[in-house]
């Protein structure tokens, strides 16, 4: 028997795959499934299930794709209705894979269809749990991304109940291998680690700690963040079918300078994905900055429309990994890249814009003697800035930016930052597309802005303190 997570950081996603015999199945594989096919041939083994755990909503899972490669069947649990076909397996039904088998759990509370896999080794022992959304290393999935008539207390509701059924009583040496890990935003505060044995998760997961539904109920729903807008649109595409993500990148093509520019001229956004610091020494005007190197599908989901084209303006050589990381969000309408990249297009004399790099140590000279002239944009989390920021800052939440543009302090110098300095470009590009000009962007945000010696920052007081 062989088990490899394979772990996507920028989605923080795993994906898994379980091998005996000669025989493998994939549990929610990602759109792009090179890395899977790949595997199965070095290890010489035939791909037979694609195993789903649930309607992923963070991101568009590649089971399409992989059964057409494979001829694998898609496997999902209960109360799945797809648009494509399906092994709809039922509550306890055994599939074999070479000397072992996995045991098929329905636990809904992430959403309805939610499916477990549990793994039995050749002795017929459980060794592993694959989880998805229902547990993950010290936090469940959140109950209120499920696009029905049911209320998120409903389903927390049924969470409980599938976890003191079907998880709690498990052995605790099996082995917990969930979906996500650290910074989705599937659950509320996941641990680091992306794995986990049900021994642990019992004497360290709050949730699992509960014996009290009510308590649970409250628990798990309190202090739940708005999800990401994409996320009911990934679900829907997992659901309902997807073009096939081939066929997606046969359609976007090398564009010249003057195909670029007609194209941008339409209602087609441009998309730079090269890094924040070249991005802000130059970049084509009215261009969305999200680069490879962060957080790169969940911000694009987030931001960028779903309805409208889109040409890339990338590092040479990024084009394509470019176009798959944008599908595995569902972002399809990739038309074109150019050709070249930004240095054909400043060699070419075009006009470009660019964005005022500040230091963190030049921003506390700017507050002592020029205070009243300018504006901190902290581009963070609510929860982040409350956790800490700059006296005079405002927080403008990247992911609420565009919502509330219009309430920028436009009359003032805006200086932007964020936690290290991803996020701060993003909001710099979004904020020069309409207009807004009068920005900087302060290098390496919080994180420098905290070493500066006597900054004007505040603080959140100690629980002990406040009761004084």
């Amino acid at each position: 028997m062989y088990i490899e997570q394979i772990y996507t950081s920028c989605l923080s996603e795993a994906s898994y795959y379980i091998e005996s015999e000669n025989e493998a199945v994939i549990i929610d594989p990602l759109r792009d499934t090179e890395k899977y096919l790949a595997l199965a041939k070095s290890r010489n083994a035939t791909i037979k299930y694609i195993f789903e755990t649930h309607f992923h909503a963070d991101f568009v899972s590649g089971h399409l794709e992989l059964s057409k490669q494979t001829h694998a069947p898609i496997v999902y649990g209960p109360h799945a209705e797809t648009n494509f076909s399906i092994h709809k397996a039922i509550d306890g039904e055994e599939i074999k894979l070479g000397k072992i088998k996995f045991q098929i759990l329905h636990t809904p509370g992430h959403t309805l269809e939610s499916t477990c896999y549990l793994l039995m080794d050749e002795n017929n022992k459980p060794n592993a749990i694959f989880t998805g959304d229902t547990l993950f290393v010290g936090d469940v999935g959140r109950p209120d991304l499920f696009s029905g008539n049911l209320s998120k207390e409903e389903l927390a509701g049924m969470l409980f109940d599938s976890l003191q059924s079907k998880i709690k009583p498990l052995s605790d040496a099996v082995t917990v291998y969930p979906a996500h890990g650290p910074g989705s935003a599937c659950g509320k505060a996941l641990g680091k680690e992306t794995f986990s044995t049900i021994g642990i998760q019992k004497a360290t997961n709050y949730a699992l700690k509960h014996n009290n539904k009510t308590d649970f109920v409250k628990d798990v729903t309190s202090g739940l963040n708005a999800p990401p807008p994409y996320f009911p649109i990934n679900a829907g595409i997992n659901k309902n079918g997807h073009q096939l993500l081939d066929d997606v990148m046969s359609s976007a093509k090398a564009l010249s300078i003057e195909e670029f520019e007609a194209i941008a001229k339409t209602d087609a956004i441009i998309l730079d994905t090269r890094t924040a610091d070249k991005f802000t020494e130059g970049f084509i005007p009215n261009s969305i900055f999200i680069g490879l190197d962060g957080r790169f599908a969940e911000w694009a989901g987030t931001i960028l429309p779903y309805d409208k084209n889109i040409i890339l303006v990338t590092e040479i050589g990024k084009e394509q990994e470019s176009i798959v990381r944008l599908g595995r969000v569902g972002l399809d309408k990739v038309i074109g890249y150019l050709q070249g990249g930004f240095e054909a297009w400043k060699s070419a004399n075009k006009k470009f814009d660019l964005v005022i790099n500040v230091e963190a140590d030049e921003l506390k000279m700017d507050l002592q003697y020029d205070e009243d002239k300018m504006a901190v944009i902290d581009v963070r989390k609510p929860s982040e800035f409350e956790g800490g920021h700059i006296d005079i800052a405002q927080n403008f939440s990247l992911a609420n930016l565009e919502n509330e543009m219009t309430d920028l302090p436009d009359n003032k110098n805006m200086y932007v930052h964020c936690a290290g300095g991803y996020r701060s470009v993003i909001a710099i590009s979004l904020m020069k597309k309409e207009g807004y000009h009068n920005v900087r962007n302060i290098v390496g945000g919080w994180g420098t802005i905290t070493k500066v010696p006597e900054m004007p920052i505040v603080l959140p007081v100690p629980k002990e303190a406040s009761l004084n």
